[in-house]
């Protein structure tokens, strides 16, 4: 069964941008140890749109759905400093999902 790509489209006007990379980076682990999990990284934009993408590839559809209904939920209602949750940074989000059709890695010498 090939993995799977879930791809997070996050529309972050430019006065976020530095919040939302920082709130990243605080819950850098967070995914780390989720079964199934295989790959994350957080693409900032260089020029022609104002859309993150967060890239995130797993074993399977419901190690996704597992991490979406338990830790990744639990980060998203987490307060924040005063007890409230946090304005989101991103503007809106769209969910890309994708199934691994080919993939090559760098042959080792």
């Amino acid at each position: 069964m090939p993995s799977v790509v879930k791809i997070n489209v996050l529309t972050v006007p430019a006065e976020q941008r530095e919040t939302l990379e920082k709130r990243f980076a605080s819950r850098a682990h967070a995914v780390e140890n989720s079964d199934g999990f295989e790959w994350f990284e957080l693409l900032r934009p260089v020029e022609g749109t104002d859309s993150y993408l967060v890239y995130t590839r797993w074993r399977d559809e419901e190690s996704f759905q597992a991490w979406m209904e338990g830790p990744m939920k639990a980060a998203h209602q987490g307060a924040g400093e005063g007890g409230e949750r946090p304005k989101p940074a991103a503007a809106g989000s769209t969910l890309w999902s994708f199934d691994v059709v080919q993939q090559a890695a760098p042959k080792s010498a």
